[in-house]
């Protein structure tokens, strides 16, 4: 049985709270160079994702998922990746619709439940091997949670384990913890740029912004009422948010999968850190440490390896993992 554990993750002395351990990793933390080669492919519905591979002949593949606005080549992505391939593993760094740096072709983009797009990577990625495992982080780890606990895809047959970091478990709790006042640098960060992609979406599609100010736009929840909800089928902000909160799908997962948030993420509220009962001890290990951020987590020393990279580690490869 997998259970609920409080983790000891040391910080640097320096980093003396959640939002310093948020900030140093994302603002300095630096990319490491890897021998990528990037793929396109095309989706059922006549666009294409991107995604970047690091092959050696293995017969196991890591497919990792970004954040909000993230990329496959962030200094996050790149680390997680770096890690696994060191270890013999081939990796899958894959961008959602538009994250790429070229425009996706539809109206549609990408959000926290578009569990299509991540069953198309499984599915293109499996015929050439023979166990899958994968990573999220943040969004891509909702995503990859909801996609997991959803109706038996065709995918999920060779997927073995999967480890979500950072997790907005309930992206309303989420939404309303990030649009407080002392987050308002995050929010204005996400907002920034993904109001420029609306734009550069409207140069396509000028229906997009038809009767939208943008600049009145100040909170991620307006943003998912003004365009995430409606462009992709929701009601609302609150019912996209109400549909693909991973949360709701934990109790359904049949894959041994670890939960990875630190009790200080400024992103998250109290409802992402649910008890055992509420998910599936039998598959999932809920693992809260007290320090960490939010996708943060990074060594006491240069020379160490990110805290999330070595548990995202033994989690895999090891049998048992209490």
């Amino acid at each position: 049985m997998l259970a609920q554990k409080e983790s000891k993750y040391n910080p640097h002395q320096f980093l003396i709270n959640g939002h310093l351990q948020t900030l140093i990793p994302a603002l300095f933390r630096k990319k490491i160079p890897l021998p990528f080669e990037r793929e396109r492919i095309s989706t059922e519905d006549g666009d294409f994702l991107d995604l970047d591979w690091l092959k050696q002949g293995s017969s196991e593949v890591v497919i990792i998922s970004h954040g909000l606005e993230g990329n496959s080549q962030r200094p996050y992505m790149s680390g997680m990746a770096e890690n696994f391939f060191n270890k013999g593993y081939d990796v899958l760094n894959w961008n959602f619709r538009g994250c790429s740096g070229s425009v996706n072709r539809k109206l549609v983009f990408y959000h926290s439940g578009a569990s299509p797009d991540l069953e198309q990577v499984v599915l293109h990625a499996e015929k050439n091997y023979r166990s899958i495992y994968l990573i999220g982080f943040s969004l891509g780890a909702n995503l990859t949670l909801k996609y997991l606990g959803e109706k038996e895809w065709p995918g999920h047959q060779k997927i073995k384990k999967a480890v979500a970091i950072s997790v907005p478990l309930d992206l309303d709790g989420s939404s309303q913890q990030i649009d407080k006042i002392n987050n308002k640098l995050y929010a204005y960060h996400f907002l920034y740029s993904l109001k420029r992609k609306i734009r550069q979406k409207a140069v396509q599609f000028p229906e997009i912004v038809m009767g939208k100010s943008l600049h009145r736009i100040r909170t991620l929840r307006n943003f998912d009422d003004a365009f995430t909800a409606p462009l992709h089928g929701f009601k609302d902000a609150a019912d996209y948010y109400r549909q693909c909160s991973a949360l709701q799908f934990l109790p359904a997962i049949r894959k041994r999968t670890l939960v990875l948030n630190a009790r200080n993420d400024p992103f998250l509220s109290a409802s992402c850190y649910p008890e055992e009962r509420e998910a599936n001890p039998a598959y999932i290990c809920l693992h809260y440490p007290r320090q960490g951020g939010h996708v943060g987590f990074s060594p006491r020393a240069k020379n160490e390896r990110y805290w999330s990279e070595v548990r995202a580690l033994e989690f895999i490869q090891r049998e048992n993992y209490l």
